[in-house]
């Protein structure tokens, strides 16, 4: 009887040590895990494009922290997954992303009808008009990440080479 008692004190002390143990340190794991995700976001362009299959940048940083494949971001495109792979550590055996396109969207102004439906299509804010106007793409801010252009219904969004800057000069 006695030492049934006493294995059944010793089993409670156990108990009770792994309670307390991971009550203390479950929070310094999320901790440290939501570092590694904001880590992984700041790396990312933040265009919240969706072009990785996540809805954000912040939704894709969370799935490469669990595992996800370094290389889904064209907007950030090779150097942006060599840098994830430095950050964690790892090298993913996928196909390596080229260099993303220097495109921006450039809107028709004899066909635009001034519906605005690509103003809340761009994730950056790099269209600019108003409902009946005439809509312009911003090209220092647009991405091109193409989202404006299924949402025209007249199709007077093509996506076009980006002017360098030496041209201007």
């Amino acid at each position: 009887m006695i030492a049934a008692l006493a294995l059944g004190g010793i089993g409670a002390l156990v108990a009770l040590a792994l309670w307390l143990a991971r009550r203390l340190l479950a929070p310094v794991a999320a901790t440290n895990a939501d570092t590694l995700v904001d880590a992984v976001d700041a790396l990312l362009p933040q265009t919240q494009c969706g072009q990785c299959g996540h809805p954000g940048c912040r939704p894709y940083a969370e799935a490469v922290v669990a595992g996800a494949p370094l290389d889904l971001c064209p907007p950030g495109g090779p150097d942006t997954a060599a840098a994830l792979g430095e950050l964690l550590g790892r090298v993913d055996a996928h196909d390596a992303l080229a260099e993303p396109e220097a495109v921006v969207a450039r809107i028709d102004p004899a066909r635009c009808i001034g519906c605005a439906l690509c103003l809340d299509a761009c994730p950056v804010d790099a269209i600019a008009g108003a409902s009946k106007y005439l809509h312009a793409v911003l090209s220092e801010h647009c991405t091109g990440c193409e989202l404006c252009v299924p949402a025209c219904p007249v199709d007077c969004i093509d996506m076009v080479m980006r002017e360098s800057r030496a041209a201007h000069v």
